[in-house]
């Protein structure tokens, strides 16, 4: 194996742990999980969505982060990332007309080592 493909093994694994670890938190703070690593199909641009969670009528899309400091993690969710999920969240939604009376936010779990996950409540807007 070259040292690229552990790498890249690692990130994996480091980022499924992180998605486990954003699922018990929002379960924790009262939210049920409907989807988790939904990808939303090829050719359509907008890529997999980490965590789709509900409270009552409101449904989030987060997107988790993992990076050896918080601000790195927040950092690493771009302009570009935000408008894919974005359009992964509108193809969700397409595809599961029983949500189509939530209210729609976005949020982001940060995570980094010896931390508290840090939840960004409605961390950014449909900009569409």
């Amino acid at each position: 194996m070259t040292v690229r493909a552990a790498r890249g093994r690692k990130a994996r694994r480091r980022g499924r742990w992180a998605e486990l670890a954003g699922l018990w938190f929002l379960r924790l703070k009262g939210y049920s999980i409907v989807a988790h690593g939904h990808v939303t199909g090829q050719g359509t641009g907008a890529g997999e969505i980490d965590i789709v969670a509900r409270r009552g009528r409101l449904l989030a899309f987060v997107e988790v982060k993992v990076r050896t400091e918080r601000s790195l993690a927040a950092a690493a969710i771009s302009r570009n990332q935000r408008h894919r999920l974005t359009r992964a969240a509108a193809a969700f939604l397409a595809r599961k007309p029983d949500f189509s009376g939530y209210a729609v936010r976005f949020d982001a779990i940060l995570l980094a080592p010896w931390s508290w996950p840090c939840h960004l409540i409605d961390a950014w807007r449909d900009e569409g």
